[in-house]
């Protein structure tokens, strides 16, 4: 006997499109996608939750909380520290990130995702993405979609919870929800605390579609830093202040109290008119931005409003399909940089006081040509225009900076079955530098604050030139479907932007790289079932090798830091009646480097993680989940500060989490 089947409202359309839609729309982007349902997963609090069992996606924790991971896809803003570029992140069609291109990952809410849809690389489609590691669109849950309260704790001191209902009529729906989580956190100063506020509201008469969308955030986490490498095999759970040795004294986090409290509120609206030979859609968003990013030196505060405009044209003539779209985007950021005291964490002087202004201006033009049944060669191209001007007050110094450039795309799709594509493409990508890595700010000496000193740095556009191949579709096994993808892909890049840390594990700067490196890799998921006695066996299995090497220049012939090389996540899930229960791993199935020389005895060693997970739907309205994560109670590196060179003494590694347990129950409306 099966788990029963819950049956909700959904307000699908163009706005708010349905499973099928958004995968048939996936199925035109001739390169790799990913279609991610996160309400089917048995947890459901963090990205990692929502995007795990994903091939070619990376999610690398950094402190295991609601912190800032790093999320990685074809290495594209791996470098940035903390992570803050190389994806475009869409809530629903719309940009989330700030027009520089930066982001606080954590402001993403995984439990008010009804889909996701990442396209890899190059494959992007929106008119304002061009960096090299695509785009991520969270589409929000609608009308009763998602009527439930949930309630979650943990260990670690986690506790969760969820509100939230919706409404459907003939013409309008909405939905309104609240979560709210805190930790303790598995590290000493690694509490955090998130309370999200997300609504929606939509709109349909005919033809015609609206949608306004309401968001505020306020996401707090202390920062534990890193620790060396004895350090943290010795007690994983320790941070430097804990003892008395010179490295301790002088990178006391006690004292220093590194954190972020960081808030956001945002509204939206999107229009849409037209059928599928013609069509429009207008998109216009405002959002507020206050950050408290405070390192163990310096306290980066950042007050900053950013306005979007995106206006979208679809169609068919013949064998053509057609799109033409625009986009804008301005964002106006007030920071100051101030220095903080090494003995109590007291904010001193402010020695930076910048006004910084950014702004995107994109267009794009694309035909899908299907000159065969089973053929279509896709193309389109993008123009645009990124402006990032910054004034420091204080000084009157300024640095302007704009690049105008073109971002094509070729490609085609091979359909020889209505549940199977193959797919090549050859693309362009840029990326330019975000304030985060024009603005320095910095202190010489470690304990003496008056010391600290900013500066702008001028650099190029990060380019790329990505060739790829791959796959995906269905197949029948046991009388089972079984979906299956593969890519494989090389990017030929140029001016790769470099963002290092200091020998205390502080931002020490970005540059521009002088020599090409290349990101090649392959990325393959298997999942489906398989018949069981009484039940099913459900399975996942993501793989994803990255080959990241430089070329030329200081480093030739070395790996680039920041990316694990071989990585495999699955789960096994045997299900009867309204259980499911099983076994997971996330296998680092090789040791990374963490830093650009390759510097022996200070790479991240390979782990396996065993995990195992139980859920039970009592009916169609209760139903819970006990959690087990890293059974064994490995000590592990969970990710690690990224530098030019290292020596193993030096403050490396981010331990991950000891052995957890969490559960949850859950009522549906």
């Amino acid at each position: 006997m099966l788990s029963p089947v819950v049956v909700s409202g959904q307000a699908s359309g163009a706005l708010a499109p349905s499973v099928a839609q958004a995968r048939s729309a996936l199925q035109a982007v001739p390169g790799a996608t990913n279609l991610i349902q996160p309400q089917q997963e048995v947890r459901l609090v963090t990205l990692r939750d929502a995007l795990d069992y994903q091939p070619g996606v990376v999610v690398q924790e950094f402190f295991g909380g609601l912190d800032q991971p790093r999320l990685n896809v074809r290495g594209s803003g791996i470098q940035s520290n903390p992570l803050s570029r190389g994806i475009l992140l869409l809530q629903d069609g719309l940009p989330i990130t700030e027009a520089d291109g930066s982001f606080v990952i954590s402001l993403l809410e995984p439990r008010n995702a009804g889909l996701v849809s990442v396209r890899r690389g190059a494959n992007a489609i929106s008119p304002g993405a061009s960096t090299l590691g695509g785009e991520v669109d969270f589409q929000s849950l609608t009308g009763t979609q998602g009527d439930f309260v949930k309630l979650g704790t943990g260990s670690f001191g986690t506790r969760t919870l969820t509100l939230a209902k919706g409404f459907e009529g003939e013409r309008m729906d909405g939905r309104v929800s609240l979560g709210y989580d805190k930790s303790d956190g598995y590290r000493r100063h690694s509490a955090s605390e998130r309370t999200s506020f997300q609504g929606n509201l939509g709109f349909r008469r005919g033809a015609f579609e609206n949608r306004s969308y309401l968001s505020y955030t306020d996401l707090k986490f202390e920062i534990p830093q890193p620790l060396p490498k004895a350090r943290m095999e010795e007690d994983p759970r320790s941070v430097l202040g804990d003892g008395n040795t010179p490295q301790d004294l002088a990178n006391n986090i006690y004292n220093r109290d590194p954190h972020r409290d960081t808030t956001q509120f945002r509204l939206a609206n999107r229009s849409y008119w037209g059928d599928e030979t013609l069509n429009q859609t207008v998109g216009v968003y405002w959002q507020q931005l206050k950050d408290d990013f405070t390192n163990p030196q310096v306290a980066t505060l950042t007050d900053g409003d950013t306005y979007g405009l995106q206006w979208m044209l679809a169609g068919k003539t013949g064998a053509v399909d057609y799109r033409v779209g625009l986009d804008w985007q301005h964002s106006d950021l007030d920071r100051d940089l101030v220095a903080i005291s090494p003995a109590n964490g007291r904010r001193l002087q402010r020695f930076g006081n910048y006004d910084l202004q950014a702004e995107n201006r994109s267009a794009m033009i694309g035909l899908d040509w299907h000159f065969a049944s089973q053929w279509t060669l896709v193309s389109s191209v993008k123009y645009s225009q990124a402006v990032r001007d910054a004034r420091e007050r204080g000084s009157g110094a300024k640095l302007d900076q704009d690049w105008n450039y073109a971002t094509p795309k070729l490609g085609i799709v091979w359909a020889p079955s209505a549940g199977q594509r193959w797919f090549a493409n050859v693309s362009r990508s840029h990326e330019a530098p975000t304030f985060w890595e024009i603005v320095n700010g910095g202190v010489a000496a470690p304990m003496n604050p008056a010391t600290a000193s900013t500066s702008m740095s001028k650099l190029d556009m990060q380019r790329a030139v990505t060739y790829e191949l791959g796959g995906d579709g269905l197949l029948s096994m046991a009388g089972r479907d079984l979906r299956w993808s593969v890519a494989v892909y090389r990017s030929e890049v140029d001016d790769e932007l470099m963002s290092v840390s200091t020998e205390n594990g502080t931002p020490a700067g970005t540059y521009n790289y002088r020599g090409r490196t290349r990101h090649q890799g392959l990325e393959a998921g298997l999942d489906g079932s398989l018949p069981a006695p009484g039940g099913l066996l459900d399975y996942r299995v993501a793989y994803t090798l990255s080959d990241f090497r430089f070329r030329e220049g200081e480093f030739s012939g070395k790996r680039i830091a920041g990316v694990p090389r071989h990585l495999l996540s699955a789960e096994l899930l045997y299900r009867v009646g309204g259980w499911r229960m099983g076994p997971n791993v996330r296998w680092l199935m090789s040791d990374t480097e963490t830093n650009h020389d390759n510097a022996a005895g200070t790479q991240q060693k390979a782990y396996a993680l065993l995990g195992f997970k139980v859920a039970y739907e009592h009916d169609a309205h209760w139903s819970a989940y006990l959690q087990a994560d890293n059974l064994m109670d490995k000590t592990y590196a969970s990710s690690y500060a990224i530098r030019n060179t290292a020596t193993a003494a030096m403050p490396i590694f981010l331990p991950g989490n000891g052995r957890a347990l969490s559960a949850g129950l859950a009522y549906r409306f």
